[in-house]
């Protein structure tokens, strides 16, 4: 398969009746790398909401046990797009994702804004640092998978257009973006979160190359003193350039879930789906978490 090859595939299917099998090959051949860090962003940049993130803090979900949250959310999601909305496993992710969001009273215009986070912030990221823009295709079926995923999780009102969704994202953080303890907390938690993945040394230099990557309302809302121009510069180039070096090798053969990702820690001997998202369970064994089995060349992507 030569490069744009899936590109092209991509490109005869309906970007409406095909989004999920769109969106699962975009996310889990095309840029599985890049979703991952542009999810994470998505949820990292709700925190800012105070509403959120004080909600967030209270739980103490990611404050206290950060790193099982980290994956209970990865994971139920990524079962989504693997399986699809109609498969067990679907309906089964949809089940905990709603009975997790029932324990709390959250308005509906945070769910909205949340949602749209989903569909604005992994075009911006690839198309900024992926190693091709995503295709009109690919962005309508983003839009399309995502307001399936509103609609199951009883969400009203839904923006029908990505444009719509990007209108609605810029207006709440506009309007929403502050500073508050509870949610910086959970900021700090988070950011600590990442650079635990990396040898211990490193955790300053990570610190800072994540806050490199906000923008500014974001360092803005948190009160974190943003990265020298220089630094930054450094950073977003680092990652602009890994971009193009994916683009050289040959197309991944092999989909790559989050479940394969190595920043997934917290079920070594496996996982069910209807046990993510509750308190952990001492030798629990499930679903078995599948380590990367792609080849070198794929693991770079």
């Amino acid at each position: 398969m030569k490069r744009f090859e899936r590109l092209a595939h991509i490109r005869r299917l309906d970007p409406v009746a095909d989004a999920v099998e769109i969106y699962r090959l975009s996310v889990a051949y095309e840029f599985p790398w890049d979703y991952a860090r542009a999810l994470e962003l998505a949820l990292y940049r709700t925190y800012a909401v105070p509403s959120i993130g004080r909600l967030l803090a209270r739980t103490a979900e990611l404050t206290e046990r950060t790193q099982k949250r980290y994956d209970d959310t990865a994971l139920l999601l990524d079962s989504i797009v693997e399986h699809g909305f109609a498969a067990e496993e679907g309906r089964t992710a949809i089940r905990r994702i709603n009975q997790m969001h029932r324990s709390y009273d959250i308005a509906q215009d945070d769910m909205r804004y949340v949602l749209s986070t989903f569909v604005v912030t992994p075009r911006r990221w690839i198309d900024t640092y992926g190693w091709r823009r995503l295709s009109r295709h690919e962005i309508v079926a983003s839009t399309e998978y995502y307001r399936t995923l509103g609609r199951h999780m009883g969400i009203s009102d839904i923006p029908r257009t990505y444009e719509e969704f990007e209108t609605l994202l810029n207006a709440y953080e506009e309007a929403h973006f502050d500073w508050d303890r509870q949610a910086r907390q959970v900021s700090d938690a988070t950011l600590d979160l990442m650079a635990s993945w990396y040898p211990r040394p490193l955790a300053p230099l990570l610190r800072t190359a994540t806050l490199a990557l906000l923008d500014e309302p974001l360092l803005r809302a948190f009160r974190y003193p943003a990265p020298g121009a220089a630094t930054s510069a450094f950073v977003r180039g680092a990652v602009w350039t890994r971009g193009r070096l994916v683009r050289l090798l040959p197309p991944r053969r092999m989909p790559h879930f989050a479940r394969q990702n190595p920043e997934i820690k917290g079920y070594p001997g496996g996982y069910r789906v209807a046990d993510l998202g509750t308190r952990p369970v001492p030798g629990l064994r499930g679903c078995p978490v599948r380590h990367r089995d792609a080849s070198a060349a794929e693991s770079a992507e």
